[in-house]
């Protein structure tokens, strides 16, 4: 008994300390995005406030609700390859034509980078869209302390996201997604895991069952998942057990191996005539949202399919236009507003098939849901924003190529160099790279354009991606070249959410030194209530060293909310407690 005590004295002081080095890492790496964000919103507002008549009243208003749109792998060939395309579905030669977003006032380029990556990857990409810290490859909900497949590391790196934020403020949330909703880019809204892999508790590690849970576990389970109002999308297959047959196809089983049904389990946590799980097109219809305040929709095994794929009839599934107005509808019944995220996923899916006109498509048939999100909302109280979480290595390229060229086609110029022809639109590495290129194959839907480097898989594109918006605070908040861990805070700051929920108390502020309303400190949040009005400087635009303790950015930032010191001293002194406890008692 001596023995083990004596070697659990030491083991608990080493086990302290290390918790402590990431309770800090975690600190320091999430105040560097932050802070950043923080000054970059203090810069805009400064400015324009400076040219008010009285140069120091802040702009006012809020967005009371917020809609944020994220096309995966959306970058500006395809936005520009899906306009031209849009106008020649409608007889016209397509280069003229205007997308809804087109119309925007609000336009800003989002750099896509990841700690760790130069070219981005969409669970990273997410985590810095909705929860506002940079991350390494391949992990979601969390800040670059946690390593990818690492559960021991996670623990201490958790961000919270925007949902987090809207549910602090009694708003209602809800996602609509093409994809599973337990994948890479809607999985930030909720989860925390060190593999965007973990969808259920078959991926997870046996070794790390215990202490992580797998994504769609914490979507029932933890907060913020579990109080989302409205679920809508695909990925039945991490929801129920390996016995479990699939409703719509048979031939296919569940792959929990906990046993668990987790649809049934949110059924029994919301229970009530108001909750309603549906997973097809007919039962999505009979929703009625004046009577539904609980909608959990999984329409398919894996993703849904491609909107050109899609059955349109009852056993069919929904369109993203009629999820997304559904979802909305439910949502609004709240008076505190409502934060609703849609996601175009499987743009980026025909991306890395070098399958243009899928991708296209699915732009375009996101590109209806953002029109009826736009006849459905009050623009002077809701926050429209439409962006995406990368690019994709997609090229328009051609020679003197006529005006009103076929998207799809070949340009009208043969190569110069082996007088073959090759496709307007082009990839840079994919499956379309084959040889001879002597005739163009048929411009449909499963066509391939010709891609330059031979790979099974395309990839992402690394250059920054637009973000257009609409509504309160949009001109202000959204231009320039920005970071895109900036988004969330921008958003949150428009809707008066996390850090800035008690700004839209302070709107009458005069003096220009307290423009920046005082920042409420919710947990696992770091403040910068002393705030530098420099714009952003190198030191946050790149991921803290790990060989020195640069990682806060300067101008008083460098000071963390006083309850995340309170919480970590806390740790510090249970901790050291037990330990000497078991020192002395050895």
């Amino acid at each position: 008994m001596r023995l083990r005590r004596a070697i659990l004295g030491p083991a608990l002081v080493f086990l302290t300390i290390h918790t402590i080095v990431l309770v800090l890492a975690g600190d320091q790496e999430r105040n560097v995005w932050y802070d950043a964000a923080i000054r970059n919103i203090e810069s805009r507002i400064r400015a324009a406030a400076a040219a008010t008549s009285t140069g120091t009243s802040p702009p006012a208003g809020e967005a009371r609700s917020v809609v944020l749109f994220v096309g995966d792998g959306m970058g500006t060939s395809t936005l520009t390859a899906a306009r031209i395309l849009f106008g020649q579905r409608r007889g016209n030669t397509g280069e003229e034509a205007e997308l809804a977003w087109d119309i925007f006032p609000a336009v800003a380029l989002a750099r896509t980078y990841n700690i760790d990556a130069q070219v981005g990857e969409s669970s990273a990409c997410a985590t810095a869209l909705l929860c506002g810290v940079k991350a390494n490859y391949e992990t979601v909900g969390l800040d670059a302390s946690a390593k990818f497949d690492n559960c021991l590391s996670s623990k201490t790196a958790r961000v919270p996201s925007i949902v987090d934020w809207a549910q602090e403020r009694g708003k209602s949330t809800g996602f609509v997604t093409t994809t599973r909703v337990t994948h890479a880019t809607p999985a930030a809204l909720y989860a925390h895991a060190p593999s965007r892999y973990w969808e259920d508790d078959g991926k997870v590690p046996s070794a790390a069952r215990v202490s992580c849970k797998d994504i769609a576990k914490q979507l029932l389970e933890d907060e913020p998942g579990r109080n989302i109002n409205v679920i809508l999308g695909g990925g039945r297959r991490h929801f129920v057990s390996k016995v479990t047959q699939d409703p719509e196809e048979p031939d296919k089983e569940g792959r929990r191996l906990d046993g668990r049904n987790l649809i049934t389990e949110w059924m029994k946590n919301h229970q009530g005539p108001t909750t309603k799980y549906v997973y097809s097109k007919e039962q999505f219809e009979d929703i009625d949202p004046a009577r539904v305040d609980h909608l959990l929709g999984l329409f398919a095994y894996s993703h849904m399919d491609f909107d050109v794929d899609r059955n349109t009839t009852g056993t069919g599934d929904p369109s993203l236009t009629e999820m997304t107005i559904k979802a909305l509808r439910i949502l609004k019944k709240n008076p505190n507003g409502y934060f609703l995220f849609v996601e175009g996923g499987r743009i980026d899916h025909a991306h890395h098939y070098n399958n243009a006109y899928r991708a296209l498509d699915e732009t375009l048939a996101m590109e209806e849901a953002v029109r009826a999100v736009m006849a459905e909302v009050d623009l002077t109280e809701t926050l429209l924003v439409v962006t995406a979480d990368h690019s994709h290595v997609l090229t328009l390229g051609g020679l003197a190529t006529l005006r009103g060229n076929p998207i799809f086609g070949s340009d009208s110029k043969k190569s110069d160099v082996d007088g073959k022809p090759y496709t307007t639109l082009l990839y840079s590495n994919g499956p379309g790279h084959t040889e001879p290129r002597s005739v163009m194959r048929e411009a449909g839907k499963d066509s391939i354009q010709t891609a330059g480097v031979p790979r099974t898989w395309a990839t992402h594109g690394g250059e920054d991606v637009p973000v257009f918006a609409i509504g309160p605070l949009a001109n202000i908040l959204f231009s320039g070249s920005i970071d895109q861990s900036y988004i969330p805070h921008a958003i949150a700051y428009a809707a008066c959410m996390g850090r800035h929920a008690s700004r839209c108390s302070h709107e009458s502020a005069t003096n220009n030194d307290t423009i920046i309303a005082a920042i409420s400190c919710p947990s696992a949040e770091p403040n910068s209530a002393a705030i530098s009005s420099d714009v952003m400087n190198d030191q946050a635009r790149n991921p803290p060293s790990k060989s020195s303790n640069n990682g806060v950015v300067s101008g008083g930032s460098n000071s963390k909310c006083w309850c995340t010191d309170i919480s970590s001293l806390s740790l510090l002194y249970l901790l050291l407690l037990i330990s000497l406890s078991f020192s002395s008692v050895s």
